[in-house]
């Protein structure tokens, strides 16, 4: 009987041990099969991360579009845009046409590019421009009416380029710079500055003007050396049916590398507070 019931307890103990065991092993296997579906899935999610970047970056071997301009660019991103002033200076790749502008631009500077020319359209919705700077392009036509709806602005130039005339230009105007073109005195027409009763200084040189042309009163600054000018008349500056007019404005008149001898004409100059730079012998 003894011996029966050790032989009992030893079998109930031995199964214990077994239990205990194998749920100890079905534990520790659960556990490692759940790390390895987590490092699967992780490497899963890696994988497609990786395929979704390779699938968005844009591929070196595809070749750009040939032609390809500034035009193909907003005037934003290819030029710099701060509040009312846009920068479009030396503009790569080549600048060869008035860009569009933001609503409410103030100021534009498109300086020493390759524009050629200014159409009647570049500027028809941009009307609170003051001020524009064309310097250093390659403009040879404007259209007629190109400036017409400008009526704020005080400042164009339009220096260092191949204009051969002048279109109308704003009333408002303060300041005209047109040096250094191809212009003669045939390209401006004989009123081209007479209804501009704001302008004060006025940048003609470099140019081939074969005659000075008609100065408002307002005008303080006069450049005009350096073209074919050979003559002046009293009424050039003067008037020569009132000799007790003075021109009390005009400060500055600047007419040497001229071939007229200044010398010559003393009666041009009598309205003058000083007489303009140039050759008098």
């Amino acid at each position: 009987m003894g011996s029966r019931l050790r032989m009992l307890i030893s079998a109930v103990i031995v199964a214990s041990c077994m239990l205990s065991a194998s749920g100890a092993h079905y534990h520790t296997h659960r556990y490692h099969r759940l790390e390895d579906v987590a490092l699967t899935e992780e490497t899963d999610a890696r994988a497609q991360r990786n395929k979704r970047a390779t699938d968005d970056t844009p591929d070196d071997s595809t070749p750009l579009a040939p032609g390809g301009d500034s035009s193909d660019l907003p005037t934003c991103l290819l030029c710099v845009c701060l509040t009312g002033s846009v920068y479009c200076e030396e503009v790569d790749p080549e600048m060869t046409a008035v860009p569009a502008l933001p609503k409410e631009t103030n100021y534009l500077y498109a300086r020493y590019n390759k524009i050629k020319k200014i159409s009647a359209k570049d500027f028809r919705d941009i009307v609170t421009l003051k001020r524009i700077d064309f310097t250093g392009n390659i403009i040879s036509e404007i259209e007629d009416g190109a400036f017409a709806k400008l009526t704020m602005l005080e400042e164009l130039s339009l220096a260092e380029n191949q204009l051969v005339k002048l279109p109308m230009l704003p009333a408002k105007l303060v300041s005209f710079n047109a040096n250094h073109n191809n212009l003669r005195t045939k390209g401006i027409k004989s009123n081209a500055f007479k209804k501009l009763s704001k302008l004060t200084h006025l940048y003609l040189a470099h140019n081939e003007l074969e005659a000075v042309p008609l100065i408002p009163e307002t005008v303080r600054t006069l450049h005009i050396q350096n073209n074919n000018i050979s003559s002046v008349t009293v009424d050039t500056f003067c008037k020569s049916n009132n000799t007790y007019y003075i021109r009390s404005n005009m400060n500055e008149i600047r007419m040497d590398g001229n071939p007229v001898n200044l010398g010559q004409y003393p009666n041009s100059f009598t309205c003058l507070h000083s007489l303009p730079i140039g050759r008098y012998q």
